[in-house]
């Protein structure tokens, strides 16, 4: 039996059409990225946006030292850089080099087919 609340609360989950975000950054001469399964904008006024990285990932441990984050967004148009970002680890392939990218604002690597994109600051970190 589960808890009360999880299976309304699995349906519900199970409806939401979650957008695509690949997370770029760039620290000590190292750029990493990842497809990212938890983002979300906190803020309107200030502007805040929550990105979340796994301990596990290469992108994680550049982000450490990393002072500032690209987000981009993904349509369906480009599925093959989404596919880079999330099915290779940056331990053993260099994903920058199997796609277009350009440096951005902080010197993040902005990659060239994503539909939209910002560069924010990491202003806090929770571990």
């Amino acid at each position: 039996m589960s808890e009360p609340g999880t299976d309304a609360f699995e349906k519900l989950v199970s409806l939401l059409n979650y957008p695509m975000y690949v997370v770029t950054t760039h620290a000590d001469g190292i750029s990493a990225g990842c497809l990212v399964g938890f983002a979300s904008q906190t803020s309107i006024n200030p502007p805040r946006f929550l990105v979340g990285l796994s301990k596990r990932n290469h992108t994680y441990r550049v982000a450490v030292a990393a002072t500032h984050l690209a987000v981009h967004l993904f349509d369906h148009h480009h599925l093959d850089t989404v596919e880079l970002f999330g099915s290779q680890t940056g331990d053993k392939v260099n994903k920058f080099e199997r796609c277009a990218w350009h440096p951005g604002p902080a010197q993040m690597p902005i990659l060239d087919d994503a539909a939209a994109w910002f560069v924010g600051k990491i202003i806090e970190r929770f571990t």
